[in-house]
């Protein structure tokens, strides 16, 4: 029978899952949720709950939070394969989930655990896309929630999204990292909160189906994604381990994990060989990914190194240039999204991807999650189109 526990990637000290303190005792890593004895077994269910087996095996139905999150689709795109020079590549859009993002399949994991765990309040910092995410499971669950959110750096589409849903709004002066510092706080005050940002280990093993629906339908050379919090560079590795692990897989894909240039302290830390990340002030019209610094940087080391994968950084132009595309091919995408795109281009362009090779690129956020920058349109009479 699989069962769970929370375990550290650094020492492997190992923790009953009813414990809600996601940092190890022993050496303060954040831990993991490992399943012992997993199988690769589908459910009833669609999208994240398929995997059931693999997320939270031991968890009764009957406190599963779900909207019928996952499950999204690929496009293909004569346009975005002619900008990049590849052959065959395709757009995995994360946008068509419930509230918007990629976020709803960490949170239904998250605040499904919130209710195993008998909690009525849910806390968390965002720039946007994790508190529309947090404020509708929650509000599903009948629980309260509340999000640290610093007003003069996130989408307004994205704030008025956890308004809607009810949610308690902290206003926090600065940015993510000084909203996440006052997350941190609160919790090591009061017990009375269940954290769902991604140092929560289970939002990981719902990030992780991505991968898993990727890895069903196609063979790709290259997973390309924006790199944040790291949440994502954590839960691909973690989900090519396990395919890896149970024989579902013969080979791994290289995970491309893409950073806007104004926050890139991944891609320092990978690429300037330190032995810790040295935090930035993040600067980007990528709202999404304006991280200066991410938690979650020693595990989304390990699915780079397990993946032989490679960390890259882009421009702000290059990702406006990226989304121009990816919004004239009939898809779209919020900013944060188009640096798949962008470091697809960027890594095509300096010969590491080759035209004949297999990608799949992941948009984070859908077109409406941010508006700010809404390009210029020309407006017709009727005498020009009569």
């Amino acid at each position: 029978m699989t069962f769970s526990v929370l375990k550290c990637p650094n020492c492997g000290e190992e923790y009953n899952i009813n414990r809600n303190k996601y940092t190890c005792d022993k050496c303060g890593n954040i831990l993991d949720v490992f399943h012992y004895d997993m199988k690769y077994e589908t459910t009833k269910f669609k999208g994240v709950w398929k995997y059931k087996n693999m997320v939270h095996p031991t968890i009764s139905e009957d406190k599963i939070i779900t909207r019928g999150e996952g499950d999204t689709n690929l496009y293909r795109s004569e346009r975005i394969s002619k900008y990049a020079g590849i052959n065959n590549i395709v757009m995995k859009h994360e946008g068509e989930n419930p509230t918007g993002s990629f976020k709803d399949r960490g949170m239904t994991v998250a605040v499904s655990e919130a209710i195993r765990l008998k909690f009525n309040k849910t806390l968390c910092a965002s720039t946007g896309n994790t508190s529309a995410a947090a404020a509708s499971y929650s509000a599903l669950a009948g629980i309260e929630s509340y999000v640290m959110i610093p007003g003069k750096n996130v989408s307004t589409n994205k704030l008025f999204q956890a308004v809607s849903y009810g949610a308690n709004i902290v206003d926090i002066e600065g940015d993510f990292d000084n909203a996440m510092a006052d997350v941190k706080k609160t919790i090591d005050k009061t017990n009375d909160f269940y954290v769902l940002n991604s140092l929560n280990p289970w939002r990981i093993e719902g990030q992780k189906t991505i991968i898993y629906e990727i890895m069903e339908k196609s063979k790709p050379d290259f997973i390309s994604f924006p790199a944040g919090n790291l949440g994502n560079t954590s839960a691909f590795g973690k989900a090519l381990m396990d395919l890896k692990s149970l024989d579902i897989i013969d080979y791994v894909p290289k995970l491309l994990a893409i950073q806007a240039e104004g926050a890139a302290p991944f891609y320092d830390y990978i690429h300037g060989n330190k032995d810790h990340i040295e935090a930035v002030k993040a600067e980007t019209i990528a709202t999404a990914i304006k991280i200066g610094n991410p938690v979650n940087y020693k595990k989304a080391r390990r699915s780079m190194e397990f993946s032989n994968g490679i960390v890259e950084k882009v421009t702000d132009d290059q990702i406006m240039d990226a989304k121009r595309v990816i919004d004239r091919s009939g898809i779209g995408c919020e900013p944060a999204s188009a640096a798949s795109l962008a470091g697809v281009l960027k890594l095509r362009e300096s010969g590491i991807i080759d035209s004949g090779d297999t990608v799949t690129s992941i948009l984070t956020g859908h077109l409406l999650k941010d508006v700010s920058m809404m390009p210029e349109y020309k407006v017709l009479k009727i005498s020009d189109i009569l």
